[in-house]
């Protein structure tokens, strides 16, 4: 099974920042490792929170497109919403 995310950079950091995506239906990730810098990105949450309930999404590696460059990343780290389903935060690492 593929996976292939659509992700914008992130320029706002911070909690503020964070909290506003996440109204807006987003999600806020990280991508860093293979001696590369790290990238802050968003993400779909409607789209993750369906493919993460599948294996798959843990063992394979994933694709992320950003800026029409593809990113192979496998997923390193997931944070929930502790009560509502919601990812509040995903951390990936370079395949």
């Amino acid at each position: 099974m593929s996976f292939v995310y659509q992700a914008e950079v992130r320029t706002d950091m911070g909690k503020g920042a964070s909290r506003r995506l996440r109204h807006a239906d987003l999600v806020p990730a990280i991508i860093y490792g293979a001696a590369k810098e790290a990238v802050s990105v968003t993400l779909d949450h409607k789209k993750l929170i369906i493919d993460q309930e599948k294996p798959e999404f843990y063992s394979d590696v994933l694709t992320l497109v950003i800026n029409g460059e593809e990113v192979k990343v496998k997923v390193k780290d997931i944070q929930r919403h502790p009560v509502k389903p919601k990812l509040v935060h995903l951390d990936f690492v370079r395949a």
